[in-house]
Formats: C-alpha cells, structure tokens, sequence
C-alpha cells in the first residue's frame, strides 16, 4: 500500500510538509496547507450531517471546489459518488434514491436542486477556510468502501461500480511502476473526477506523494506548462502537435482509446514525449494493461496485481484493483464468478506476445449474414492521420438487415469522401460503411470516449433521412 497508514494527504504532510503537492491555476498548495484544508472542510460536512458509510453525490465539472469535496468527503469516512452534470434530473430522481444516497452537493453551475430523497450540502462560502476542528475524522482504513462509480450505463440505469482504497492505490501502483510516475513528477488533472480515468490520475498522485496541476479554466497547451504527465486522447494530442504547443517539461502521455495512430505517437516522440497506451475498465479502476506505444495494435501485458484471461473468446480480469461489487439498494451486488474474474463482455486474444481487445461482444452486428466488428473498422480508420475520432455503427437496411455507417471527427482540410476512398480498399464488401458522416460537436464525448448508443440513434435518424 506504499507505506500509507493514513489519509494520504496527512500522511505526505506528516513527512513533507512544506514539499509542493497541489497548483491549482496559479497557487501552490503544499501537503501541509492541503491536509489541513481538507480536515477543516471534512469537518464542515460532518457539521452538516455527513456521517461515516454515508453514500454522498458529488456534482461537478473539474474545479478546486471539486477536487477538495472529494478528498474532504472520504476523510468524513463517506463513499463519493461523483456525477457528470450533464446527467438529467430525471435520470437523478430515479437513480439516487435506487443507491441509498443520503447527501448532494453540486459545485457546477448552473445549479441544480438535490433530488427530494437527498440533503443538499452547501460548500463554504470561502473555499480555503483553515479553521481548527474539534471533530475527529475516522481512521485511515485501505479496506474501507471509497467511492461509487457509474458506468456508461448504454442501457437502462447505469451501475454504481463500488472501490475500496486499497483498489483505487493497487491500480495507481501499477501505473505509477510502468511508467516511472515519481515524487518528483506532477500530473495534469485533465479527465472529469466522474470518470474512473480522472479518479485514476488523483490515486497515482496521492500514491506517489507527486503533485497534481489542476487549470480547469484554461485551454490545454497552458493548463500542461511545468507538468510532467499528462492522460490524453489522441484528439488532444494531436492537436497540441499541429499547434507546436507542447511545453518542454511534458515528458510522458498516457493516452486513451482503443486505437493510436502510429503517425501520432511517431511525431510526439521524436517530440521527447514518451507515448502510452492500454486498455482499462471501471471495474478495474482504471488501467489493467498497458505498454509503451509501438504502432502494433495490442494493448500489451497486464499491470501489477492484475491477471487476464480469455474465455470462449471473452476477456476476464481479476487482481487487487477489482471493485468490491455493484452497489444497489444498500447492498453489494458481486461482479466476479466464484474464481473471482470479472466477465468483460470484451473480445480478445493473445498473440505477437501481447494481448489484443478485438472489439465489444455486444457491438457486433450482422449485415447480410456476415458478423461486422465496429472497432475494426474504427482502427482503420484511426490510422488515417486527419481521423480525430471514429465510431462504427449499424443502421436498419431492408435487404441486409444492417449496414455500418462511420461517423468521424476529421481536420477541415480533408474530405468524407476522401476517406471513404482510402478506406474501402482496405475492407470487405460487406464491411465497407454505405455513408460516412461528421461526426456533431454534441456527441464527442466530452474527451473520454463517444457514447456509441447515442451515435448509433443520431446516424440512424439522419440515414433514414437520406443525408447521405
């Protein structure tokens, strides 16, 4: 557990003090100013109700208020359930009440009302208060419940993924050893902390004992100045390279997808970035397996204290960053078989000595009797080097059944229909998509991931439409 006995910001504050463990846009926090921030607003809560094992949503955009809730919460002994403020109200109402969550408190405006089975929480009105506590926070356990995590819920209501500590520092641990992540180094909070991935980034620094950059307010090539490492997706990346606005002090990138472009990672090394990839899931609190980019398409071996294994042709997982289970009506619900593997529903195999993730088991579609992988098609086209973003998708057809349509962020000074024509050499008749559209502002994603579901309903609408 790398030595933690305690919460981890007053366990750095006890041995570097005055050692520099936050930026947030111009100020400088140190491990002894942030501990006792954390402690006076954890005390805050608890004054307003908040008690240990109470089930706390969490609302917010990235921001310092964000950040210090999420560490305070935990202290108060809480489990945080942070949300995307994009989500509906109505989705809300029915959700949290569903997860037994006692307390809400939004810090992303505009402000939305606590669902009625919620207490809202009022953040103070100064933001870097240090008044004294009489109020004792419960002690540091790794086996404790931490945080609640939503999936991408595709379908129905999303599952709460439930982490203790202890999952949270064994998946830091892994990257933090893969990729020499060191005291000495700072990561630039660039993922939402309602995304396992941004969480992931806060655990390998509070693991680590590094610092954390968090410039939520400005564009990228400024929020990155003096940091070290930086998660990205290949959109960012891309664009930081066509801008030559890459700062001297970026050293690595851990980058997101399923597909990286080899052109990409070619120009940001010759830059002196050292350029990452792999495969992760929320289950598994983020990174499983990871390698140093290469231009091959796997996603190379598993990480500390993670296994892997393939079942008729399913991914499993298992290791100590496995969350403790599903958490609904005030119960954990398992996610493992009696072996204690998790059942993906992802396609993969090992082979070239790394493992491959071949694409979704529940995104393969059929056109004309013929089965169709979508992120086949989607890594063909990420290796085009105008392509920003690609998703597959199947849209109703009378005589096949289904046909793939692409969708696709491209850089202006490239056509639809050039891409279409360098792709189609490159595919069956039957995967070769029968339109390709733009891919809107509104569905990109919000930096991690296109929602494919809501992709897949939007083509469908404007290809029945005829907007070919």
């Amino acid at each position: 557990m790398a030595g933690i006995t305690d919460w981890p910001w007053r366990y750095w504050a006890a041995r570097n003090p005055q050692a520099l463990a936050l930026t947030v846009e111009a100020q400088a926090w140190s491990w002894q100013r942030l501990a006792s921030h954390c402690t006076s607003l954890a005390a805050d809560f608890s004054r307003q109700g908040v008690n240990p094992n109470d089930i706390v949503a969490l609302r917010g955009k990235n921001s310092a208020a964000m950040l210090f809730s999420y560490l305070a919460l935990l202290q108060c002994g809480a489990r945080v359930l942070p949300l995307n403020p994009q989500l509906p109200a109505s989705l809300l109402s029915t959700l949290l009440p569903s997860l037994g969550v006692a307390y809400f408190l939004s810090v992303a405006p505009p402000d939305v009302d606590a669902p009625a089975s919620c207490h809202p929480l009022h953040y103070p009105d100064s933001a870097i208060a240090e008044t004294p506590s009489e109020r004792q926070s419960p002690e540091w356990q790794a086996s404790r419940l931490a945080t609640l995590t939503l999936t991408s819920g595709s379908s129905g209501l999303p599952k709460a993924v439930a982490h203790a500590f202890s999952a949270h520092i064994a998946s830091a641990q892994g990257v933090i050893e893969l990729m020499a992540f060191t005291a000495q180094d700072s990561w630039l909070l660039s993922l939402p902390l309602f995304h396992v991935s941004g969480q992931g980034i806060v655990w390998r620094w509070l693991t680590a004992g590094a610092r954390l950059v968090l410039r939520s307010a400005q564009p990228l090539e400024h929020a990155l100045r003096d940091c070290s490492y930086a998660s990205l997706v290949p959109t960012q990346l891309w664009r930081l390279l066509a801008q030559g606005n890459l700062p001297d002090s970026l050293s690595a990138v851990l980058l997101g997808g399923a597909a990286i472009p080899l052109e990409l990672t070619q120009q940001a090394e010759a830059r002196g970035i050292r350029c990452w990839c792999g495969y992760g899931m929320t289950e598994m609190a983020s990174t499983v397996c990871a390698k140093r980019a290469d231009g091959q398409a796997g996603v190379g071996l598993p990480l500390l204290a993670r296994e892997i294994a393939v079942q008729d042709g399913e991914i499993l997982l298992r290791g100590d960053s496995v969350a403790a289970g599903y958490w609904r009506d005030g119960a954990l619900l398992p996610l493992t078989d009696s072996d204690g593997w998790f059942h993906t529903r992802d396609s993969g195999v090992f082979q070239h000595h790394e493992w491959h993730v071949l694409g979704r088991l529940d995104n393969q579609f059929f056109s004309g009797g013929e089965g169709i992988q979508p992120e086949n098609i989607e890594a063909l086209l990420l290796a085009h080097p105008k392509v920003q973003q690609a998703c597959v998708v199947p849209v109703a057809d009378a005589e096949f059944g289904q046909r793939p349509v692409a969708v696709i962020d491209v850089s202006p000074e490239v056509t639809l229909a050039a891409i279409r024509d360098w792709l189609t050499p490159q595919l069956a008749g039957f995967q070769r998509p029968v339109a390709y559209y733009a891919l809107p502002a509104e569905l990109h994603g919000g930096g991690i991931k296109i929602a494919r579901v809501q992709v897949q309903a939007w083509a469908e609408k404007i290809y029945r439409n005829g907007a070919n």
